[in-house]
């Protein structure tokens, strides 16, 4: 046999092999972004030349699937607005220091309103929130103006809820624990604190901004999240606390609606961490309107960053509501959210059953996983840098959703990025009339994913920090 042929069988056997290994790959769902810190791992603790290895082939990994583009800047509808939130209530309570708004929530009856003056609180330690406001006559903490309130909360816990209707707003909240582990929760809502509202809210620099979970056999059901911006200026230098913005374990029927979610980055630990999840054999929950870059102004650091999930990483028995947990979610909600930016996937399905998945947007993730057969999802109208791929069991009732092949993303090529803020349009179940991100009303005929009426939605969408 001639050399030239020789070469050119070795060359068609190393092809093949090639497109055997990327056929596998698709078939089980492995993301170049996914395979990296695995190949990496695996190559470390080995003589220098195969541990350098293996981080080149990491590294050039990453770089196929993610690229080198510029940060995102979110729609102008997401997060915290410049113009006040809520409307007067009854007796207004004028506050002046951390010390009188502990007072104030001491005491407070339903109807009050208790208005923070302009300035900077520093307050040490939680406030307890134990008296109860009514259906009607929530008890409201509020500035008038956005901005103009600083709480700065030297505590594991900030405000730490416990009683019904109560309402915050307006607020910015920032995290300056000496030890930045120490400072977990903005907003801890346990057991009673049934129909608890945030919203129009900035919070930095904690753990779990957010924290709702029971207590006693009583969970705080039919909560409000809107419009508010949670983000760290820093990575979380925590080994065993999760690193979730949004943290919900046990109970029903929330409504987590038009916030802006970003830069989630736990340094420490299983380096594991997510933008918002919901778990803990709840029901009825709502993830809409969202905007989740996982990676804003932290970007390229080591970890695994999730964007929303229905039952995370799992909740142990004696936290979940049915304390079975034999599913993690039931009957939940995921539409018109952007998840962009993410090292791992963007929207990860964790024994949830009867999940309705529709008109997502997701750039620069991993895709939609959804895992082991307890889970089942219908997913609709979604637009998927990546795919929607089931694993260990989990069912996928699809309709007509936009996807890019992974084989694709090991060439680096990513078709879907060049046209997400503006997709082309399907014809839709007219039954569903959820409105897109920005608030737009979507008839029969749509576009794929979070955005219908990109030239209202999405102003400087490229190339800026965030507001």
């Amino acid at each position: 046999m001639r050399f030239t042929h020789v070469v050119l069988l070795l060359g068609a056997t190393g092809l093949l092999a090639l497109a055997g290994g990327l056929l596998f790959l698709q078939g089980q769902g492995i993301t170049p972004r996914q395979l990296a810190p695995y190949i990496e791992k695996r190559s470390s603790g080995h003589n220098p030349l195969i541990t350098g290895a293996g981080r080149g082939i990491a590294a050039m990994l990453l770089g196929l699937d993610r690229g080198d583009g510029p940060a995102l800047r979110p729609p102008s509808s997401a997060g915290a607005q410049s113009a006040a939130a809520g409307e007067e209530g009854g007796a207004r309570k004028l506050v002046r220091s951390g010390e009188e708004v502990r007072r104030a929530i001491a005491v407070a009856v339903p109807g009050d309103v208790i208005v923070l003056l302009p300035g900077a609180y520093r307050i040490r330690g939680d406030v307890v929130v134990t008296r109860a406001g009514k259906q009607g006559e929530p008890i409201v903490v509020r500035a008038d103006l956005p901005g103009s309130v600083i709480i700065e909360f030297d505590a594991g816990e900030g405000f730490r809820v416990l009683a019904p209707y109560w309402r915050f707003e307006n607020l910015t909240i920032h995290g300056v624990c000496s030890h930045q582990e120490f400072c977990e929760h903005a907003f801890h809502v346990v057991g009673g604190a049934h129909h608890f509202a945030a919203v129009n809210n900035t919070i930095l620099d904690f753990n779990a901004h957010i924290k709702i979970n029971g207590e006693n056999g009583r969970f705080p059901d039919a909560g409000l999240i809107e419009s508010n911006t949670l983000t760290n200026l820093v990575p979380r230098r925590t080994e065993s606390a999760p690193v979730t913005p949004v943290d919900l374990v046990g109970a029903n029927d929330w409504v987590i609606r038009r916030n802006l979610i970003t830069d989630f980055v736990k340094a420490g630990g299983d380096r594991i961490s997510y933008g918002a999840f919901a778990k803990g054999a709840g029901v009825r929950n709502r993830f809409e309107q969202n905007v989740v870059l996982c990676e804003q102004r932290l970007r390229g650091l080591p970890g695994q960053r999730i964007g929303l999930s229905f039952g995370g990483g799992g909740t142990g028995k004696q936290y979940c509501r049915d304390r079975k947990c034999v599913t993690e979610q039931d009957q939940g909600v995921m539409q018109a959210n952007l998840v962009a930016s993410c090292s791992d996937v963007g929207i990860y399905l964790n024994a949830s059953a009867g999940t309705q998945l529709n008109v997502n947007t997701l750039v620069d993730t991993a895709g939609v996983d959804v895992r082991f057969p307890e889970s089942s999802v219908k997913a609709d109208g979604n637009l998927v840098d990546g795919t929607i791929r089931s694993r260990n069991g989990g069912r996928v009732h699809a309709g007509d959703n936009l996807e890019t092949p992974i084989m694709l993303s090991y060439f680096g090529y990513h078709p879907l990025r060049r046209s997400f803020t503006a997709p082309p349009r399907h014809t839709a179940d007219a039954a569903n009339t959820a409105l897109d991100l920005c608030g737009a009303a979507r008839g029969s005929v749509r576009r794929y994913g979070a955005f219908e009426d990109v030239a209202a939605c999405w102003r400087n969408a490229v190339n800026g920090d965030a507001r």
